[in-house]
């Protein structure tokens, strides 16, 4: 059976204590096995990482960038193969799986231009002969923390821009699927960077807890669900470190009355059920506004719905392919049977699908939802799943708050031809990230992604501008060079707005 090893300097020198399977979802079968590392192994990582990231720093961004841009090619050169492996362990169709690459690949592309983005403000003049700047500076040691849903454009989003601020960089990916997360790194270090300062560590909470309570790793970012989100936010604050903690989500569409259903159901079979669902920017809820648009909206979504083909990973006619663990998949199913329990009408059934030849794999069909209300527990906790719920809405002010009032706040989408409904709802949803005619709004690498809520806790986003922020400090300097006259007339004085 295949052993998937940790990525650290030196290796391991001896059999893991503790492993984690590694299912085919497909088959159901089990294809690897994953080691667990421990504080201790995390402690020999921090310690090499200490070592060489004073030399990255020092290193001028130029050259930086240079092993970014070179890292890039590689990514390009090997995108079959890595979508290939992603696909393997995660369940996704090929498609979705270099889409996943792409995505993380597009903030590699950002930080490449890292000698632009670092430059800091300068003011000449601020007070008598003085002049101030400031620069950005790495932190030191940063960690990632990325879930199983993207094994490749979460570790890109974090470790592309800490590495090309400064710093070194420790990854925890899911134990799910970590054959590309290693994979990754070895191809960082093909590119030129210094061996140890991009590693990769494996575990559970065990390494999990063990980042969080580093002294010598300064900041952390994670991407997981809320309630973990929260729990790394806390416990990371409380032992002085930066975090920034993504967690779950439950995207609404809204469809005007005036909107294009042609246009929304074709967005909607791919937004909902793309990647099976298993995205924090999916769109799991539609939400017509009245009931002429949503009688018209479900006859169009039911035929569209079950024309969606089911396959394994590498079938290239599936939408969408298994989800990730047999655990998921029961997890989702008695979401519907929930939900059902709750009063919702189950339209589409996705429950006990089988795949003739793969009657073991961890497949779930797709489901439509109707007549689901805001006070059902399966529309107030998120799915992850290739769930549609329609939630009924009389008036674009129930439909407005919605998205406003729900406890998370990540994405959110309007359909419709107007631009004034566009610009009101845009500008007063109570929600992080907004798509006008645009189902997932995930922003482009030089903008930054992050929600509201209980979809994000901590000050800065990921990627872009705000990824820059979170992995540099801030310096800021006053200067001033006296005339040499030796009489004291040019004292320094603090410079003031008059």
């Amino acid at each position: 059976m295949r052993q998937i090893d940790h990525f650290i300097v030196g290796g391991t020198g001896s059999a893991p204590a503790r492993t984690h399977k590694v299912f085919d979802p497909n088959s159901g079968a089990v294809q690897a096995e994953v080691a667990l590392g421990d504080a201790a192994l995390l402690d020999r990582a921090v310690a090499t990482a200490k070592q060489v990231q004073p030399g990255w720093a020092a290193t001028n961004p130029q050259k930086r960038a240079r092993v970014m841009f070179r890292f890039k090619e590689l990514i390009e050169a090997n995108m079959e193969d890595l979508a290939r492996l992603l696909s393997s362990e995660h369940g996704k169709v090929i498609d979705d799986a270099k889409g996943d690459v792409q995505r993380g690949l597009e903030v590699i592309e950002y930080a490449c231009g890292i000698p632009q983005v670092l430059k800091g403000e300068y003011t000449q003049g601020a007070g008598p002969g003085i002049d101030v700047y400031s620069m950005r500076q790495p932190l030191g040691i940063g960690a990632g923390i990325t879930p199983f849903n993207f094994p490749a454009m979460i570790p890109m989003w974090m470790f592309g821009m800490a590495i090309a601020a400064g710093n070194a960089f420790i990854l925890k990916p899911s134990e799910r699927d970590p054959s590309v997360p290693v994979r990754l790194a070895e191809l960082f270090l093909e590119a030129g960077a210094p061996e140890g300062l991009l590693q990769v560590v494996h575990g559970d909470k065990e390494m999990v807890d063990a980042i969080l309570d580093h002294p010598d790793i300064a900041a952390v970012s994670f991407v997981g669900s809320s309630d973990i989100a929260h729990y790394v936010y806390e416990r990371g604050v409380r032992a002085g470190k930066r975090v920034q903690a993504m967690g779950g989500a439950k995207n609404h569409g809204i469809v005007m009355p005036d909107a294009d259903l042609d246009m929304v159901v074709g967005d909607l079979a791919g937004a909902a059920f793309g990647s099976a669902g298993e995205r924090c920017m999916a769109l799991p809820v539609v939400v017509p506004v009245g009931e002429d648009t949503a009688e018209r909206l479900k006859a169009k979504l039911i035929p569209a719905i079950n024309a969606l083909r089911v396959g394994v990973s590498t079938d290239p006619e599936a939408h969408y392919g298994p989800v990730v663990t047999a655990e998921h998949k029961q997890r989702i199913e008695d979401w519907i049977a929930t939900a059902e329990k709750e009063g919702g009408e189950i339209v589409i059934d996705g429950r006990g699908f089988t795949l003739q030849g793969h009657e073991d794999g961890f497949f779930v069909g797709p489901t439509l939802i109707d007549h689901v209300t805001p006070d059902m527990a399966s529309y107030h906790n998120e799915i992850f799943g290739p769930v549609l719920q329609i939630v009924r809405a009389k008036d674009f002010e129930e439909a407005l708050r919605l998205p406003s009032e729900h406890q998370y706040g990540n994405g959110v989408a309007i359909f419709t031809r107007s631009g004034h409904a566009a610009r009101e709802f845009a500008t007063r949803v109570n929600v992080g990230m907004v798509g006008v005619n645009v189902p997932i709004p995930v922003p482009v690498s030089y903008h930054s992604f992050g929600g509201w809520k209980r979809s994000g806790f901590g000050d800065t986003d990921q990627y872009g501008t705000e990824g820059l922020k979170f992995w540099t400090k801030l310096k800021k300097v006053t200067q001033r060079w006296p005339d040499g006259g030796g009489d004291g007339s040019n004292a320094f004085v603090i410079p003031t707005m008059g």
